[in-house]
């Protein structure tokens, strides 16, 4: 079973879907141009500050306001500061006030109301780490849960922690060369110094960064190690990830194909179009008889088990009921991820009477969510019977994304 990443075009937008076999498991679309802002950093000016609620709102365009939280923001890079460029490199408290402009990143994109969330402490993402000016430590993904290698990578990447800017190692390292995470690191560090010496001397609400198409960002943030292939039938995307590829990943480069088939387009080979449609639609049906109601809304996400069809006839009824749970937790767990659901996820699973089932339900529930790459936490089960998780958002997710390209097309 192959593991491939398909990056295809059509109708003014950009699908990116991996496949575990024929199985998608994970999709993003995108406009064809590059409209997203998240990830991207500007000198902002501070527009008013708002103390109630210890907050700033900064403007990064003409009339672009962004929340910036006065309590998680400590070291702002500030423009014509005494204490902007300081000569040991030390981390200073600065507290700004209206009128002052300063290095921010979007960190959140706008979301229906709410306006973007920016923020000073700056990262810097790569393949394998991510510096992160304004935290001096090492962090290790918890998704590295051997100890020898968290050991190990976080030797590596402590050698070139600075008073200003620690590194977060990233699921992408574990059991990498030593060499291409230095490598990477010195990257970073230059992108980061680039920033810090001459982005304080641009105009304001000057675009200093621009993170790259989310495409390119589906190739460095997946678990590239784990792709076998990355194919395009598209000439300019082929292009682009070419020259991605080859300053950024080029132990990857082997993995890119170009697919040249002008009687199949990849999209009609994978059958993505009507993929697309099931993963949005609320109803899952389930092979025992049994379905799933998805119905994301403002606040979380609730999802339905149904018994369906599936004890028509049947005795042994808690039996059954187990049985549907069992093949229910695998098929959420595979709809959270290829929905890009996040924040909170309520599932009403079908009740049951036993203690050494509801056990041995949580139990298998939660090695499912572990294979998500993103990180997905099952809190409990509450005395109702409900079971709580939460998802670390990362981006919208697909049915948000779906309507979003069509209304934009």
């Amino acid at each position: 079973m192959m593991n491939r990443l398909v990056i295809t075009r059509e109708d003014g937008r950009i699908i990116s879907a991996f496949f575990e076999g024929n199985d998608m498991v994970q999709v993003s679309l995108n406009r064809s141009e590059n409209t997203s802002i998240l990830g991207n950093i500007y000198l902002g000016k501070v527009k008013n500050i708002v103390k109630n609620i210890n907050a700033a709102f900064i403007e990064i365009a003409d009339g672009k306001m962004c929340y910036y939280s006065l309590t998680e923001n400590h070291f702002p890079i500030m423009v014509n500061h005494e204490l902007s460029n300081p000569v040991d490199n030390k981390l200073r408290e600065v507290k700004i006030k209206q009128g002052d402009e300063l290095i921010v990143q979007v960190v959140k994109e706008e979301v229906k109301t709410k306006a973007p969330v920016v923020s000073s402490n700056i990262n810097f993402t790569g393949k394998y780490v991510a510096l992160t000016y304004g935290k001096t430590t090492t962090g290790v993904s918890s998704k590295i849960t051997d100890d020898k290698e968290r050991n190990r990578l976080k030797a590596i990447a402590n050698r070139f922690v600075q008073p200003e800017y620690g590194f977060i190692i990233r699921t992408n390292a574990a059991y990498i060369p030593e060499e291409r995470i230095i490598e990477e690191i010195h990257k970073l560090i230059h992108q980061y110094e680039e920033i810090r010496k001459f982005g304080i001397h641009k105009t304001r609400f000057s675009l200093i960064y621009k993170t790259p198409a989310k495409y390119i960002c589906d190739i460095r943030d997946g678990y590239t190690e784990n792709v076998e292939e990355i194919v395009t039938d598209d000439k300019e995307l082929h292009d682009h990830i070419m020259d991605y590829l080859t300053k950024y990943q080029p132990e990857d480069v082997g993995k890119l194909r170009f697919y040249d088939d002008p009687m199949l387009s990849l999209t009609n080979l994978y059958g993505i179009r009507d993929k697309l449609s099931d993963a949005i639609r609320p109803m899952v049906w389930l092979k025992s008889g049994g379905s799933l109601v998805i119905q994301p809304t403002e606040a979380l996400t609730v999802i339905d088990v149904n018994t369906g069809k599936a004890v028509a006839g049947k005795k042994k009824v808690q039996e059954t009921f187990l049985k549907i749970n069992l093949e229910a937790a695998k098929e959420i767990a595979k709809q959270i991820r290829l929905r890009n659901l996040s924040g909170i996820i309520i599932v009403d699973f079908i009740d049951l009477e036993l203690t050494k089932d509801k056990e041995l339900l949580m139990h298998e529930f939660n090695e499912y969510l572990k294979k998500d790459p993103i990180k997905t936490t099952l809190v409990d089960m509450t005395a109702l019977g409900l079971v709580e998780i939460t998802r670390k958002k990362v981006r919208k997710p697909l049915h948000e994304q779906v309507k979003e390209v069509t209304v934009n097309e």
